[in-house]
């Protein structure tokens, strides 16, 4: 069965009202006060007239009947109920990059047709920089926040709002076909919003599965393991605008545990996300890869902290490599690392659990409900052990398309052998025990003398070497080969540029063709806030140094 977003929460606040559901700071929230809040909120939306324009059913998978609200805000208590009262009121969130400067949000807000911005007063300049050319805005929910920013004209004050609002549902009856929209981060293109069935979602990436992957039939059921939960807390470390960061939110909201964030909810603070770890006794914690792994294990090795409540660390989003995973369970030897993958158009995929008894590796998945691995050419499923590097792809439970994008929809959606697949672009193999060796996104890997090098495999060689703190790999032209392998190397503190040192490490991982032809050091890596590397940054790095050389 579908259920829609509003009644599953119902089910979960009614088996268990008295839980903490959201920890900030120093709020807290139980399940049945984040229910009633949400649904305050919904009435916002409703009594504001944001309403369904057209049903689902007449719609391509490209379109949209609904009004749109963009979630312009960073993590808290808001951003949750921002998105079930949107679920509740038939409008569709989406989410909003805070770091993007004027143009991109001039771009993002008009993509997607945003009728509702609920944002923090610290961005209300940038919104009113853009208003004036959003003819389809037409309601302003601001989140009052330390930052000073007065009201925007015309704006409504958020705790106002749900104050002023009524508690009850409002009167819509929300659908399973309802919409989620989940906008691509936009790091080696310009960004698309996914559009899903909030009741696929639910169950591909959302809650609405149990570990087996069997999917929850009724309400009851939804209820019941909620109530089963141990009521523990989960720390979300990378922002809400990251899909990976929802998705987990509401697994274990599923699960029946708390969702817990860090008092800096702008960027990551090791001590304060570590601090939180031991104050809340969280039982699991959510990273993004590498570039919040490096940081908490420094600090580890700087500070000791209580987190022996600990038993898993997950990861999404971003890959996390082999020496971290090792370093983690050396200083944590009784937590479990799950390393997920997926993607805005697929959900979930697979996972990489590792402990100190099975060892670990990076890029090997087992795959959940519906993962597969298509031919290069799109015309068939291969199977374990085939020999050929094919798609990463998903069946079942995928999105509709893009919004507004037909063309784009039908090439990432194909039909493979009378079944709808969701195909974004990673290149995969698919080995004969079952396991998937997962290699990259197609769109940055490097022809090199006709050979195609992924740029995490040599990411992942790099930061073997001790010395490396962050890397990210990008292809410049070569007269000889076409293109050759630039790494751009940050190195950690104390550490010095050692090229053979580099090239020595990685060689021991990749063959000799798929070793860097440079390096490229700087102090930082470049990534978007949810941890993903900005390959366009990366080649831009490259193309300078080129450029002074």
């Amino acid at each position: 069965m579908d259920f829609h977003f509003g009644e599953a929460f119902d089910a979960i606040a009614s088996a268990i009202p008295d839980r903490e559901a959201i920890v900030f700071r120093d709020r807290r929230f139980s399940f049945a006060q984040l229910a009633e809040r949400s649904r305050r909120f919904a009435n916002v939306l409703v009594d504001a007239g944001l309403r369904v324009q057209t049903e689902r059913s007449t719609l391509a998978g490209h379109e949209s009947g609904q009004p749109h609200l963009a979630m312009y805000a960073y993590n808290g208590n808001e951003y949750i109920e921002g998105m079930l009262g949107a679920f509740r009121a038939r409008v569709a969130p989406l989410n909003v990059n805070y770091r993007y400067v004027e143009e991109e949000l001039l771009y993002l807000f008009q993509d997607s047709q945003a009728k509702a911005i609920l944002y923090h007063a610290e961005f209300a300049q940038h919104i009113a920089s853009v208003r004036d050319r959003l003819p389809d805005l037409e309601l302003l929910i601001q989140i009052a926040d330390d930052s000073g920013e007065p009201l925007l004209p015309g704006a409504v004050d958020y705790e106002a709002a749900l104050a002023a609002a009524s508690p009850d549902a409002p009167d819509v009856q929300p659908s399973p076909d309802d919409l989620y929209i989940l906008y691509t981060g936009g790091t080696t293109g310009m960004p698309k919003g996914v559009l899903w069935r909030s009741a696929d979602i639910h169950m591909g990436a959302m809650g609405g599965r149990r570990f087996g992957g069997a999917e929850m039939t009724s309400l009851a059921e939804i209820a019941e393991a909620a109530e089963a939960g141990p009521g523990a807390k989960f720390l979300v470390g990378p922002p809400l605008m990251h899909g990976a960061a929802q998705w987990g939110a509401f697994i274990n909201f599923g699960m029946g545990n708390g969702v817990a964030f860090p008092n800096d909810n702008k960027k990551l603070d090791p001590d304060d996300f570590l601090s939180t770890v031991e104050r809340e006794r969280a039982a699991s914690m959510m990273i993004v890869g590498d570039a919040f792994a490096r940081p908490l294990l420094d600090q580890l090795a700087k500070k000791e902290y209580d987190l022996s409540s600990l038993l898993v660390i997950a990861s999404g989003g971003a890959p996390l490599s082999t020496a971290a995973k090792k370093e983690f369970l050396e200083r944590l030897p009784n937590v479990t690392i799950m390393d997920s993958i997926g993607s805005s158009e697929t959900g979930a995929q697979a996972t990489n659990p590792s402990n100190k008894d099975t060892g670990v590796s990076t890029g090997d998945f087992k795959p959940l409900a519906g993962a597969a691995v298509v031919s290069a050419d799109l015309t068939g499923v291969l199977a374990p052990g085939d020999d050929e590097v094919g798609w990463f792809a998903q069946q079942g439970r995928v999105p509709l398309g893009y919004f507004r994008d037909a063309e784009k929809t039908q090439k990432t959606f194909p039909m493979i052998a009378g079944t709808r697949y969701a195909v974004p672009g990673d290149r995969a193999r698919y080995r004969e025990d079952g396991s998937i060796e997962v290699l990259g996104r197609d769109s940055v890997t490097i022809n090199s003398g006709g050979e195609k090098i992924y740029a995490e495999e040599v990411e992942h060689a790099l930061k073997q070497h001790s010395g490396v703190f962050d890397v990210v790999v990008a292809g410049r032209p070569s007269e000889r080969w076409g293109q050759e392998v630039v790494a751009v190397v940050a190195l950690r503190e104390g550490a010095v540029a050692d090229e053979p040192g580099l090239l020595s490490e990685a060689g021991k991982h990749l063959a000799r063709y798929k070793l860097p032809k440079a390096f490229v050091f700087c102090d930082v890596i470049q990534r978007s806030p949810s941890g993903k590397a900005d390959y366009r940054w990366a080649k831009a790095q490259v193309e300078a140094a080129q450029e002074q050389s």
